[in-house]
């Protein structure tokens, strides 16, 4: 979630004295002071996936991820500039993808740093020097360091009616520098922005999305400089207490048609791997949303996929719903796109490009998938 994309991976004492402000039905919104960080809320996240092309045609799927994590209510009274009440935690992921005759964007075989598929990630006290978060008007968002060894900063602002954001990382040999316009109207996910995760009223979040926003910019990877264009897909979420106790993860899905409709549908798994909760969304072409239920659709797993490290997701599925008259298949681009950390080694996701076809193959629109929770080490601590 992005489904939440609850990734607040890190175990971390989260500062126990604090009463953290928990998500509500009747929450105020306003825009577009609420872009900005939320003070009070334990875990609060911007979340940016899409599909970029370049002119000669070299495709990617990329996502782009901060999270501000609270540490304590208020800052520490230390007669430091150091102190710290929240962390600031980047995740970007690069996907380079084959075009239909199976060819590689931008590489051919694994490629020196890290093949068709790559992570970066960077953890930092949001504190001088190593990141934090603005304040609204003014158009910074958020920023940090990027890993060490790359000059610059990891930025997001707001362009006044979009986002932009860069990345870097000499590491892993990418970075890109994108800017984004809403195409559709912003939505919200769950009845005025109120997003349950449970059958209970306390597990929830305050979510809004932006479905589908016209992306461009300068893509570079291993040397290689890209103009691209393309669609993203856009979450805002936070909140205190997104995962109910008995709850592990979640399959997330984010999907564009190319007859101008967004599916969104979440899936939150409890310890025995069964649906313990699912909802979504679904935004017709002029931008006007239906919440769907449980038993609105079928969502089942066509195949599965198994990471290096020994972890089995499900790869591939079969998407049924009825009222909306959509009968699809939801394949990944790529098999490998799991997100492994190097930071919190126990810490493992699968987040990837997809594209979405009818049952005999000819395409219906594109998308992303998040599984989160899957393997004995992988449960999102929040």
């Amino acid at each position: 979630m992005p489904v939440c994309i609850l990734l607040l991976l890190v175990a971390l004492p989260l500062g126990g004295e604090t009463e953290w402000r928990t998500a509500r039905e009747d929450y105020a919104w306003s825009f577009p002071e609420d872009h900005w960080a939320r003070d009070g809320y334990k875990t609060e996240w911007w979340y940016f996936t899409g599909h970029l092309e370049a002119e000669t045609g070299e495709r990617f799927g990329y996502q782009f991820t901060i999270f501000r994590v609270g540490l304590v209510g208020d800052r520490p009274e230390i007669a430091s500039s150091w102190t710290a009440k929240d962390l600031v935690m980047g995740h970007v992921a690069l996907s380079l993808l084959p075009d239909p005759t199976g060819r590689t964007a931008a590489t051919t075989g694994e490629g020196k740093n890290g093949g068709r598929h790559r992570f970066s990630e960077v953890v930092y006290r949001a504190s001088a020097l190593l990141g934090g978060f603005g304040t609204y008007p003014d158009s910074l968002i958020a920023w940090c360091r990027p890993p060490a060894g790359t000059e610059g900063d990891w930025r997001l602002t707001w362009n006044g009616t979009g986002f932009d954001f860069e990345m870097k990382d000499d590491g892993r040999g990418f970075e890109f520098a994108l800017t984004t316009r809403p195409i559709k109207p912003m939505v919200f996910q769950g009845p005025d922005g109120f997003s349950r995760k449970s059958h209970g009223t306390t597990s929830a979040s305050q979510y809004y999305s932006f479905t589908r926003m016209a992306t461009e910019g300068t893509l570079k990877v291993d040397g290689r400089t890209f103009p691209v264009t393309g669609n993203s897909w856009m979450d805002k979420e936070f909140g205190s207490n997104q995962l109910g106790e008995q709850q592990v993860g979640w399959d997330w899905f984010s999907l564009q048609l190319d007859d101008g409709r967004e599916v969104m549908l979440y899936l939150l798994r409890d310890k025995n791997e069964q649906i313990d909760y699912a909802s979504g969304t679904l935004v017709d072409a002029s931008g006007e949303t239906r919440y769907l239920t449980r038993d609105e659709f079928d969502l089942s797993a066509s195949g599965t996929w198994t990471s290096p490290d020994g972890i089995t997701y499900p790869s591939g599925w079969r998407l049924l719903l009825p009222t909306a008259d959509i009968v699809c298949d939801i394949e990944p681009e790529l098999a490998d796109q799991e997100n492994r950390s190097s930071i919190v080694p126990t810490m493992r996701y699968w987040e990837g490009a997809v594209r979405v076809t009818d049952t005999a193959g000819q395409g219906l629109g594109q998308g992303y998938v998040e599984l989160t929770g899957y393997g004995d080490s992988s449960r999102p601590a929040l």
